[in-house]
């Protein structure tokens, strides 16, 4: 019979065992990553908020213009500016969809707070539609869309307790809500005291988010069920908050922005098993 010493000092042996396995087990089944490496620069002067990517451009928006850019060469192909009576005030992030240019917009730090999501033509970048928030709060500052919906988020900028409200809605193809999440504590807290300012579904079915200026992205797990979203990782990158975009037709690519140099920067996602 073992001593009462050795008895406790297998058992802890055997407790370790166990606890290993199951972490092993949790990491080989879900690919952690390791960071973004850049590949490549280009100069562009829209690159002010955000850029979006499709199979053969990617787009740099600032508040009032969006430029459309070869892939490639990083030439420019298309310049959009609004009429000066336009009510575009403030562009946000943008998503290429079936030929669309779907850009999140706002009139932020106006009064009364309108939000706008503006579509237009991705190759022409002619305005197709203006679809309207009329009863939200926060200012609108990135869409997606992923598993047949909407996702939208909605900012709100200054203490920490008024950041908190940031959130991100799921809508249904009608523009109805349907759920909505907020932010893990520890991300608010590198927000400050901005807020989030992009964010795009990526790899694993994870959520990628960014703040206004850290060159980190913030990688959150949305629950089935609203509330507070999870925290999983915090990665670095070579970009300076603002929107991103994920390339559809490159795995692990991503694109974003270093907004003081007018920069968009195309980097890649290294994962390990």
């Amino acid at each position: 019979m073992l001593s009462p010493r050795l008895l406790s000092r297998s058992i802890c042996l055997l407790l370790c065992l166990i606890v290993y396995e199951g972490d092993a087990h949790v990491f080989a089944s879900e690919p952690r990553a390791q960071g973004l490496v850049e590949l490549k620069r280009f100069p562009a002067r829209e690159a002010h908020q955000a850029v979006a990517v499709d199979e053969h451009a990617f787009y740099a928006i600032s508040s009032r213009e969006i430029g459309r850019y070869d892939k490639q060469s990083g030439q420019k192909l298309k310049l959009w500016s609004p009429p000066r009576d336009s009510h575009i005030k403030h562009l946000n992030s943008g998503i290429v969809i079936d030929g669309k240019l779907y850009c999140a917009h706002s009139n932020w730090p106006a009064a009364p707070l309108k939000n706008t999501i503006e579509v237009f033509d991705a190759a022409s970048l002619r305005p197709l539609q203006t679809l309207k928030f009329p009863k939200t709060t926060g200012a609108i500052n990135w869409v997606d869309r992923r598993e047949a919906k909407w996702w939208v988020v909605f900012a709100f900028y200054g203490k920490a307790e008024t950041v908190k409200q940031t959130r991100l809605v799921r809508y249904n193809d009608q523009w109805q809500p349907e759920a909505e999440w907020t932010f893990p504590e520890q991300v608010v807290q590198r927000f400050l005291p901005n807020s989030n300012s992009g964010g795009a579904w990526g790899p694993g079915g994870l959520l990628f988010t960014t703040g206004h200026d850290h060159g980190e992205l913030y990688v959150l797990r949305v629950p089935e069920q609203p509330g507070v979203m999870e925290y999983v990782e915090t990665l670095a990158a070579p970009l300076a908050g603002q929107g991103i975009a994920w390339d559809a037709t490159d795995d692990g690519v991503l694109y974003g922005i270093v907004r003081k140099q007018h920069e968009v920067v195309k980097m890649r996602l290294k994962q390990t098993e």
